[in-house]
């Protein structure tokens, strides 16, 4: 079924409901698969480094490496809007760098807007790249880019004073004009907060129910890796990776006994050939 494409304004227009459906993907046959389950967002994140990549947090993406996953997701040419994150180290020097980072993720990525996490202190790189006419998504809470400085993976907003500065941060992103703020890794109740406050889209992911919308890493939704250890906040819908396990033992079982490929599984020659091709052989040797 077709629909049509979703973009900021769509987006923007669902403050309040019908929730955004959100969903990370990182090449084209899953986002296909994403954008015909009737994702809203999909989000190109960062999360490949440990998804995808094996590396054991997400520090290791690179501008290169977004680019090189987003540009396999716009292939698909989903209807969802494509939202790609900004790694670690990509907005962190300057301005000039943040925004040209922030272009190759449109020109070369094709993306429809970028991710970047922080308050207000990434006000200055959010300012810029909106300015340069680039949809930006906040990201607050639990960042995963901030996992060395907050001394693992760890809810954020638990005490009073924190929450209210992550309530100000939202405040000061929503201002600033970005289209929508992932919530991550906070209690139900600042989430709730945060998401009354603002005239823009919260989208939670271990944030409680009350955001405008969720996200969850599609490895975990879809239990697409064998040994990850899932956080609280997963709800797993399917175990692929077993499936897939299963079906690829049933496969080396067949070339073992030679059941795989079977006589409708061959290519043939019509029977004059076959008798040509036979008296050739017989020839030769």
């Amino acid at each position: 079924m077709t629909r049509d494409k979703i973009t900021t304004q769509t987006v923007l227009a669902r403050k309040g409901g019908p929730k955004l459906k959100m969903i990370t993907a990182y090449d084209t046959p899953m986002a296909e698969v994403c954008d015909q389950a009737g994702a809203d967002i999909i989000l190109v994140g960062d999360s490949l480094a440990d998804n995808m990549l094996g590396f054991p947090d997400t520090l290791a993406a690179t501008v290169d490496i977004m680019v090189h996953h987003a540009a396999a997701v716009t292939r698909a040419q989903p209807a969802a809007l494509v939202v790609a994150d900004l790694p670690w180290l990509s907005y962190h020097i300057s301005v000039e760098e943040t925004v040209r980072n922030a272009g190759r993720l449109i020109r070369e990525g094709r993306a429809d807007a970028v991710k970047l996490e922080g308050g207000r202190k990434r006000l200055p790189m959010v300012e810029a790249i909106l300015a340069a006419e680039i949809p930006v998504m906040g990201h607050l809470g639990l960042t995963p880019q901030s996992v060395r400085a907050m001394g693992g993976y760890r809810v954020q907003g638990r005490q009073a004073n924190p929450a209210r500065e992550l309530l100000e941060d939202a405040r000061a992103l929503a201002a600033a004009g970005v289209l929508a703020i992932v919530l991550e890794g906070m209690p139900a109740v600042l989430a709730r907060a945060i998401t009354e406050a603002i005239p823009i889209p919260t989208i939670g992911i271990g944030a409680g129910a009350d955001c405008d919308g969720q996200v969850l890493v599609l490895h975990d939704v879809l239990g697409l890796s064998l040994n990850k250890h899932a956080a609280k906040f997963v709800r797993r819908y399917a175990n692929i990776a077993e499936t897939a396990v299963n079906a690829l033992q049933a496969y080396f079982a067949d070339i073992q006994s030679g059941a795989f490929p079977s006589n409708a599984e061959s290519y043939h020659m019509d029977a004059e050939a076959a008798r040509v091709f036979k008296e050739m052989v017989g020839e030769m040797e």
